[in-house]
């Protein structure tokens, strides 16, 4: 009798034994789990506050010697030491603001084509299409702009723009000028050709999660498609086409190769988008082997950190967006 309540009770020790054994093992490999997420994120704050460092002291000279006035100052002239940001920041957000203005529609437009109206045999090829745009290297986007885009801007349309606003307020303007074929506007038009992939891939990624079931009703009420698009598929996916969007920008604002085959690289301002203009990618790639001097260096390295500081200010500015949007439709509901 004693053996036969003691066998029972072995077997119960044994299997507590091995849960507690699993039990145990999970909680280690949780911890473990857990000790190598916080490093890498520690790791990534780590390095960004690293980058952060050295673009500061690397820059301090500069900082020191023009302070404030470094960003309002056009004059760039390594003879002299003289040296302002002006021109290149300018550049920066204009071909930037050209690319987005033609690549956010557009991209927009192909992503509801291929999700909404397309036929099913033509979505893959146009898909496959886009992604290869995607891939193709900066430098070769450069090459084609400079040998092939900027002659066919020159003669054809640069000319037409100009003839055609000549006498229209404010256009005149910013399309005054000799037909250069380079400059800020063939920049802007390159770098919509290099982010419209991106953004059309993401926001065709994000459109086709929309459930089926949220637009079938939709038509089903009668809605026609523009109206399924913007009042059910664009409110459900907005934050990955904002991320989208966002992705495009921060390729735009740190182009470098493409851009400096085609703007020109003049430091200076020009009202018209057809003038030569700079970018601060462009201007430390083209100067930064010919620096020469403490004050060039840290006049380059600067710029490098002005740049960081837009695109830091952009990516969070987006952020802030996105979550007063989410406040803002939390409340709705």
């Amino acid at each position: 009798m004693t053996t036969t309540t003691a066998q029972p009770r072995s077997d119960f020790d044994a299997r507590a034994a091995a849960v507690k054994a699993v039990a145990d093992r999970g909680r280690r490999q949780d911890n473990i789990f857990r000790g190598v997420a916080l490093a890498s994120a520690l790791a990534v704050l780590l390095v960004l506050g690293g980058v952060i460092a050295s673009l500061f002291i690397g820059a301090w000279p500069a900082i020191r010697e023009f302070g404030p006035g470094f960003l309002v100052t056009e004059t760039w002239n390594p003879v002299t030491d003289r040296f302002g940001a002006v021109a290149p920041i300018y550049g920066t957000l204009m071909t930037s603001a050209i690319a987005m203005a033609i690549a956010v529609p557009i991209g927009f437009g192909i992503a509801v084509f291929i999700t909404e109206i397309c036929p099913p045999w033509a979505k893959r090829p146009l898909g496959i299409a886009i992604e290869l745009l995607a891939g193709i290297p900066s430098i070769i986007y450069g090459i084609w702009g400079l040998f092939v885009f900027a002659p066919f801007l020159q003669h054809h349309v640069q000319p037409f723009l100009i003839e055609a606003f000549e006498d229209v307020p404010v256009l005149e303007a910013l399309f005054r000028g000799p037909p250069y074929g380079i400059g800020i506007l063939t920049a802007g038009l390159i770098l919509a050709i290099m982010v419209l992939p991106f953004i059309t891939s993401i926001t065709r990624d994000v459109f086709e999660t929309v459930p089926a079931m949220l637009k079938e009703s939709a038509y089903g009420l009668g809605a026609t498609t523009w109206e399924v698009v913007w009042n059910v598929v664009l409110p459900y996916t907005r934050i990955g086409v904002v991320g989208g969007i966002m992705l495009g920008l921060g390729r735009a604002l740190g182009e470098t190769m493409a851009v400096t085959f085609v703007i020109g690289n003049a430091h200076r301002i020009s009202a018209s988008l057809l003038a030569p203009g700079t970018t601060i990618s462009a201007a430390i790639a083209n100067e930064f082997t010919e620096a020469v001097g403490d004050i060039y260096t840290a006049s380059l390295i600067l710029l490098g950190l002005i740049l960081f500081v837009i695109t830091f200010a952009v990516l969070a500015a987006a952020k802030l967006l996105l979550l007063r949007a989410q406040a803002r439709a939390g409340g709705g509901r």
